[in-house]
């Protein structure tokens, strides 16, 4: 009787279902994106220090960027994607949105190691939006010598 009890009062139970569509409808519906308008960003690579020492001519690492950077699988055709300025000792990169940040250290890495700099300069993130160029801090303890 126990076992045939529990079958007849679980029969009678069920299970209750929200009033509304079925949940695979409960989605809202995508945005509609503006085909027109690309988001631009703008990041900034600032060379004060060496240009400071004149080691470096920011007129040509500009070059160098205009030259280098590819778009659409071939480097050198910037088009309206992509806009290099220079602005005193730093060279800022307005481009539309998928465009990296990391390929603008790579590309000023290889700049570095075009004009033999790469040993002492090196490239860091400021903020999100800034690259900055510097030397490397070398702490020499008990040299008199500087």
């Amino acid at each position: 009787v126990g076992l045939a009890g529990a079958i007849a009062i679980g029969e009678h139970h069920q299970v209750r279902r929200p009033l509304g569509p079925p949940r695979r409808h409960a989605m809202a519906p995508a945005k509609p994106t503006k085909a027109g308008k690309k988001k631009q960003v703008k990041f900034v690579i600032d060379c004060w220090q060496p240009v400071e020492d004149s080691v470096l001519d920011v007129g040509t690492f500009e070059k160098f960027l205009k030259d280098s950077i590819k778009v659409g699988g071939k480097a050198g055709n910037l088009g309206d994607a992509v806009n290099v300025a220079m602005e005193k000792t730093k060279v800022v990169v307005s481009a539309e949105t998928p465009f990296s940040k990391r390929y603008l250290k790579y590309l000023t890495k290889k700049f570095l190691k075009k004009q033999q700099l790469r040993d002492y300069l090196h490239v860091i993130a400021t903020n999100k939006t800034t690259y900055e160029m510097r030397y490397f801090s070398i702490n020499s303890e008990g040299d008199d010598d500087q």
